[in-house]
């Protein structure tokens, strides 16, 4: 029976059930660690299952048929599935653990790794996680289906982006290393505009979901598939971006794991590899990310220099720059808004990337819309193939006051996005908002591309000083008055001595 569908924040809190019996033995910022790789694991045995039953269906009930691995998007050994796990009564967390291995095994080519990454979790430390606690956990997870009958792809993945957010709220101190805005990466995509068939890289994935929101925009095209590139340095973090990718349905993809500024992972030969479209918000003012080496890059990344040790922000912009292709590349990068200002070794890099006319638009956001930082960012937008009408021009977006208070954390809503999409579009000078600086302004400016320095201000009208002396004795006879209104009433009430 199919179950009755539900929204995605439904399922999404679910999910998020479980953190409540994680609760107290686990801390809040390792929820992930056993969440995840537990919802992966039920979604790969309930599609199993159903692809189970339509090939028996299809074969008459031919079991030897259906087990077939052509008939599995994964392979689940004997003795590995979900069920076998809830039918364990003692050592649940081997069972858990076994399971899991075994799976990974059995797909050597797609899940190498995956569940392994959370080597934080500790599924068999029975003083952390007893039997009985553990089989709750299972039971909570039990009480739903989550194959593609019951939950799309696209349903699915949506729920773990929800559940992804909610991590993000309660870790909030490292959220940033795994979690960009939504809105924001929506509003990056939709800078590139990827086309299906296009490559897609992004350098800093995290849970992968900027390699998501390029496939989304391409209408979850197939000719996506093959197509996503992305490199993350944490282990766990690049493990949850490739579950990610499955559970919205990706089919191929390479997902990597390394340090992409020590060792970048997608090459050509002696060189760095190319992609039509890449993006990344990569970590703010990276510091001892390896100046030293990247000094002689072997993949010549350093066409502008060499940062220094104490911030990497431009080291990531040449890496996605040499990763453009020469042609139709585009590129969107988050970057703290210093960025923009700073001097030295920064500021030359700034100079040449200005002289090179591949900057486009540059979008200031609002403070606070970012976790883990009270650094206020910005985004970068580049392109090798500027049009004719935007060449010598920089499209200078002042974002600052377009954003949604919230009690907690400012956000970027959808209407806020697509009023900065809107200023670029139209690419014309917008009074406190946008400006169209030509590269000669620019360099009047010192290369400085603070939107400051460039967007128009409305004129305030200026007060004469007679006009404001006698606004602020009239004010002063107001309070007086009041003053003496409110300790008569006082002295009536008894309240004072009327004296």
């Amino acid at each position: 029976m199919i179950e009755e569908p539900i929204s995605k924040s439904e399922l999404g809190n679910h999910l998020l059930g479980a953190c409540d019996i994680l609760r107290g033995p686990i801390n809040q910022d390792e929820y992930k660690s056993y969440i995840t790789p537990l919802l992966f694991f039920k979604r790969i045995s309930d599609v199993y299952d159903e692809e189970t039953a339509e090939a028996l269906e299809m074969s008459g009930g031919d079991e030897d048929y259906a087990a077939l691995p052509e008939n599995h998007s994964f392979e689940v050994p004997e003795g590995c599935h979900w069920q076998d796990v809830r039918n364990t009564g003692t050592n649940v967390g081997k069972a858990i653990v076994d399971a899991m291995v075994g799976i990974e095994r059995a797909n050597p080519d797609t899940l190498s790794g995956l569940f392994s990454s959370f080597d934080d979790a500790s599924w068999t430390d029975k003083g952390k996680l007893s039997d009985e606690r553990l089989k709750d956990l299972v039971e909570h997870f039990s009480a739903k289906k989550f194959g593609n009958r019951n939950y799309s792809a696209d349903m699915m993945g949506d729920a773990y982006e929800y559940l992804i957010k909610k991590f993000a709220d309660m870790q909030k101190k490292n959220a940033g290393e795994f979690y960009t805005p939504r809105e924001i990466v929506k509003m990056m995509v939709s800078l590139l505009e990827p086309k299906p068939g296009e490559t897609v890289y992004d350098p800093a994935c995290g849970t992968g979901g900027m390699l998501i929101e390029a496939v989304r925009q391409m209408d979850n095209s197939r000719l996506a598939y093959g197509k996503l590139y992305g490199q993350e340095k944490n282990l766990s973090t690049s493990a949850i971006a490739r579950m990610n990718l499955y559970l919205h349905g990706a089919k191929d993809f390479r997902i990597t794991q390394g340090d992409t500024l020590r060792d970048p992972a997608f090459l050509a030969g002696n060189t760095l590899r190319t992609f039509d479209c890449v993006l990344a918000n990569p970590p703010f003012s990276l510091k001892n990310w390896g100046s030293a080496e990247f000094s002689s890059d072997p993949w010549g990344r350093n066409i502008w220099g060499v940062p220094t040790d104490k911030s990497a922000d431009f080291a990531w912009v040449q890496h996605m720059v040499c990763s453009m292709d020469e042609k139709s590349g585009r590129c969107a990068v988050v970057l703290p808004q210093g960025a923009l200002f700073h001097s030295g070794k920064e500021g030359a890099i700034r100079k040449e990337l200005l002289k090179s006319d591949k900057v486009e638009a540059v979008i200031s956001l609002a403070s606070g819309v970012f976790y883990s930082t009270g650094v206020s960012a910005c985004v970068l937008f580049l392109r090798n193939d500027k049009p004719p009408a935007h060449r010598d021009r920089v499209c200078i977006i002042d974002g600052t006051e377009i954003f949604t208070a919230q009690r907690a954390q400012n956000m970027i809503s959808e209407e806020n996005a697509q009023e900065m999409l809107s200023l670029y579009h139209s690419y014309e000078p917008v009074v406190e908002k946008c400006a169209i600086a030509t590269l000669d302004d620019i360099e009047r400016e010192g290369y400085v591309l603070s939107a400051n320095n460039y967007v128009e201000r409305r004129r305030e009208e200026i007060e004469p000083p007679t006009e404001t002396r006698k606004r602020f004795y009239d004010l002063l006879r107001q309070t007086r008055k009041s003053e003496e209104k409110l300790l008569e009433l006082l002295s009536k009430g008894g309240y004072v001595d009327g004296e």
